[in-house]
């Protein structure tokens, strides 16, 4: 049994809000660069957690969004995990500090020279192109990217 999750990418022209997460010693993802979500809570949808989350970690209240694919990340390390892709340009209200990390407007160009994970840098071409939505399973061993397939064929 897996763990469902939602990011999210807060896109601001060519910018994207992205967080440092360097605040939580036991953290699969410390040091890392990602956007922002968190795992779901009873009950809830997609769209529950993903407004959530955002409200939490940002401080922002999405008022629309788009639902852009769903990843499977396999590790011989964490447990299965089922991620729920968004990106929104949508939002009220001001950004507030984050306890999970530091948040930060990134030029999209310059994502990939930051320490992020090396699956991510799929999606976020993905994101890019504007691809439909779309079904992308990531399978790691540690750290390394061993298998990625897209919409059931292998790409890498």
């Amino acid at each position: 049994m897996g763990i469902n999750t939602t990011l999210c990418y807060l896109e601001r022209g060519d910018e994207y809000l992205m967080l440092h997460r360097v605040k939580k010693e036991h953290d699969l993802n410390r040091d890392k660069w990602i956007g922002v979500g968190g795992k779901f809570e009873p009950g809830e949808s997609p769209e529950d957690c993903l407004v959530r989350e955002c409200r939490e970690e940002t401080g922002l209240r999405l008022t629309d969004w788009r639902y852009r694919g769903i990843v499977t990340f396999v590790s011989d390390q964490w447990p299965t995990e089922y991620m729920h892709l968004f990106t929104s340009d949508s939002w009220t209200g001001e950004e507030t500090p984050c306890d999970e990390g530091d948040l930060q407007w990134i030029k999209k160009r310059e994502l990939l020279n930051l320490p992020i994970w090396e699956g991510d840098k799929i999606f976020l071409e993905l994101l890019e192109t504007d691809e439909p939505f779309f079904s992308l399973k990531l399978q790691y061993e540690g750290d390394r990217l061993v298998l990625a397939v897209l919409n059931g064929r292998r790409i890498r």
